[in-house]
């Protein structure tokens, strides 16, 4: 027995989500109510409904009408038994799909058109649902149903529309205006309702710069309510990440249809996007009222009140940098005080090294927000295509996975938050008019050449599109973001996009980047940025790159199988503890992929084949060779910076110990060491820095963090905080012989 969960809403349906139009005929009793709807009569379109819904024989129609109220329990109770009446009914579990999916259990929905389709294989309303699901999941499985749709009826609306609104999305705006003014001419020609025709004409528009569309006034005339023509435009520019924009149309949606909680709900995401957390919860605390079990909605209102938990500091323009706007961060209280001084040097440090490499000069501070809680950041990414798994930026705010979000060495949040933070340049010096590839380009291209961890990181899945023939033309790359078509694109199209810039830096210089920088500020497409830029059509660009992938790649994509054997072998060999010949498995994995360093990389087999030979000699060069191409396993790097103090190279030792708090800074053995080899250096303030960090994460050897305390104050001459330490470790463990000795030696 399937039911909703929810409870009985007593507001007009339209207004949870936007008015609902429907294409299909529809019995006089039903399309009389419809109609006053669509003009925007709501009280005569309420009352036509609820006459209907009190008298109509018919179940599925009380339905629909209960539907339209915004009643739906009572919709969901009607079409139950109608269905129980008439199971193999396929148009009535297709209704039924419709009423999940106003109630955001899209899950249900599909299970619903799925059963319809059982039977009746060719139930176009089945097919536009399970579209229209995939659609809104950015899913390109919905291109798929869509123009089974069309094949057997050219005419359909609602199938127009959607591919419309897809090529709307993909950017691909010819298209997309092919599809409607074909929808136009069916509406006029039936007399159906224009409304959603002229909600995507105006987008078109919009996305071609022109925001006073006279569509606009078209569909006020129509219906002086439909706030939606506003929301509609709001969606295409916040999956171009133009959030500042979208919130503007989103205001002129809920000033003209107060009720419009859909519009109210994506208000207050997008405010919160610009760190306008009190108004972003006050337009979603009104939408929750009209519409409560959204999950959108919810989890938002939640973030917002976990907010309590976490610590802002507003740090104020570096007086020593020309190009430092302030920075603003918002982390967990439980880890605020280890982390920020960490992200803090890092923010300014890419903010100083972006603001000339791309001649921009940012106007407000930047907020960075770190979640202990990877869902608390999920919340933040709703509803955004092809969005990275680790960080989001909304232009001058970037929120990501804190190091503890995740498990120890799943990522490097170092060179994550130097991605980021190049999404920020290159979206304000734009105002977020780049394209999405150029955008993912220049910071995947900055990770590897300027970030924390050096060198090309290309998964197999990007080497397997290569081989494959799977890359895009540049003109067409943002759409492997948008609406991928295999499983892996959103991934290989981070990478190729980072692979393109990379590219013309090493062709055109940084200038080239630069100059496509300025043209995309100023409205160019693709073709015509690379035009301008570059001097080269997109055609001759495509050819060329595709020229430096096979210089630069073709002998790794060549042996990718014989790689593939050579670490399957050195791995097996290793677990059999067969050192000699994991060590020459391991070998020639290396040989056919240098670069490659992530999981179940090859150096670590050799390093640890060299190491169980008792070679650590071996196996440190090995380990320094893996993080010099962006090796980061926090094992290695512990292991590696050992081996450096124990040869005497302790500012090596060092370096890699801060690479590791890149990786691991929530750990207390790290900072621990750093401190004790900093301490050994002669470097006793940063030493000092390490050991308050270590007191931070509250070690369970309370002594011993006092005695560290102690030997850094005293090695900068501050015997009386020194002493003090020692007496606070003395009285925690009054035998500690350490701190005895110590404390007589400041004595005397």
């Amino acid at each position: 027995m399937r039911r909703l969960a929810l409870p009985l809403l007593l507001v007009a349906a339209e207004a949870v989500a936007g008015l609902s139009i429907e294409y299909g005929e529809r019995p006089e009793e039903l399309a009389r109510c419809d109609r006053a709807a669509y003009r925007g009569k709501r009280a005569e379109a309420n009352a036509c409904y609820l006459e209907l819904f009190q008298t109509s024989e018919e179940l599925w129609m009380r339905a629909e009408a209960a539907r339209a109220l915004g009643d739906y329990r009572a919709a969901n109770d009607a079409f139950k038994a109608a269905v129980e009446q008439r199971p193999d009914d396929a148009a009535l579990r297709a209704r039924w799909g419709r009423l999940y999916l106003d109630t955001h259990q899209a899950n249900e929905a599909v299970q619903l058109f799925l059963e319809s389709l059982e039977r009746d294989a060719k139930h176009v309303p089945a097919k536009l649902g399970l579209a229209t699901v995939a659609a809104g999941r950015f899913e390109d499985r919905a291109r798929g149903y869509v123009g089974e749709v069309l094949e057997a009826d050219p005419d359909n609306v609602e199938a127009l529309l959607l591919l419309a609104r897809m090529h709307l999305e993909e950017g691909a705006l010819d298209r997309a205006r092919e599809r409607l003014d074909k929808a136009l001419e069916v509406v006029e020609a039936k007399g159906l309702p224009p409304l959603e025709v002229y909600a995507l004409h105006a987008s078109l528009d919009l996305l071609n710069g022109q925001p006073e569309s006279p569509w606009i006034e078209r569909a006020l005339a129509y219906n002086p309510t439909y706030g939606e023509i506003y929301e509609t435009q709001a969606h295409f520019y916040v999956i171009t990440r133009r959030y500042r924009e979208a919130i503007e149309l989103l205001r002129k949606a809920v000033e003209l249809k107060p009720d419009l909680y859909s519009a109210h709900a994506e208000l207050g995401v997008n405010l919160l996007r610009e760190n306008k957390v009190d108004e972003a919860q006050r337009h979603l605390a009104f939408a929750y009222r009209g519409d409560p079990y959204s999950p959108q909605i919810v989890n938002t209102l939640r973030l917002i009140d976990s907010f309590d938990n976490f610590v802002v500091a507003t740090h104020e323009p570096d007086e020593g940098s020309p190009y430092d706007p302030g920075v603003i961060l918002r982390l967990h209280e439980r880890e605020a005080e280890v982390l920020e001084p960490y992200v803090l040097a890092l923010v300014r440090d890419s903010i100083a090294r972006f603001s000339e490499r791309y001649a921009f000069t940012l106007k407000e501070p930047v907020v960075v927000e770190l979640y202990p809680d990877h869902d608390d950041f999920a919340v933040r990414t709703s509803g955004l295509p092809g969005i990275g798994l680790l960080g989001v930026t909304f232009g001058h705010l970037v929120a990501m996975d804190s190091p503890s979000g995740r498990a120890e060495g799943e990522f490097h949040w170092g060179t994550t938050l130097w991605h980021e933070m190049a999404h920020v340049f290159t979206l304000e010096a734009t105002a977020h008019l780049v394209p999405r590839w150029f955008s993912e380009g220049v910071s995947v291209y900055e990770e590897w050449t300027t970030g924390p961890l050096p060198g090309r990181h290309l998964p197999i899945a990007f080497l397997e599109a290569m081989r494959d023939d799977r890359l895009l033309p540049i003109a067409e790359l943002d759409r492997g973001f948008i609406r991928p078509t295999y499983a892996a694109q959103v991934v290989v199209s981070y990478m190729q996009a980072g692979l393109v810039c990379e590219y013309i830096a090493s062709r055109w210089g940084q200038e080239g980047l630069r100059a496509m920088l300025e043209l995309f500020a100023e409205g160019a497409e693709t073709p015509a940025a690379i035009s301008g830029a570059l001097g080269i059509g997109a055609e001759a660009f495509d050819e060329a790159f595709a020229d430096y992938l096979r210089q630069e790649l073709g002998g790794v994509v060549a042996n990718l199988e014989a790689w593939r054997g050579a670490q399957r072998d050195a791995h097996v060999r290793a677990e059999a503890r067969e050192w000699a010949r994991a060590l020459e498995a391991a070998e020639r994995a290396i040989a056919l992929f240098p670069d490659y360093v992530d999981e179940g990389s090859a150096y670590l087999i050799k390093a640890k084949a060299y190491e169980e030979t008792g070679d650590t000699a071996r196996a440190a060069q090995t380990l320094a060779e893996y993080r010099s191409r962006g090796g980061y396993d926090p094992t290695a790097l512990k292991a590696l910076a050992k081996w450096l103090h124990e040869s005497g190279d302790t500012e090596a030792a060092i370096g890699v110990l801060e690479d590791l708090l890149l990786v691991a800074p929530l750990r207390l053995d790290v900072h621990a060491e750093l401190g004790d080899r900093l301490l050994e250096a002669g470097r006793a303030e940063q030493a000092l820095h390490e050991y308050r960090m270590f007191a931070a994460l509250d070690p369970h050897d309370k002594a011993n963090v006092h005695y560290r305390l102690a030997r850094a104050h005293r090695a900068l001459g501050d015997t009386e905080e020194a002493r003090k330490q020692l007496l606070y470790a003395l009285e925690i463990a009054p035998h500690y012989r350490d701190a005895q000795q110590m404390l007589l030696e400041i004595v005397r």
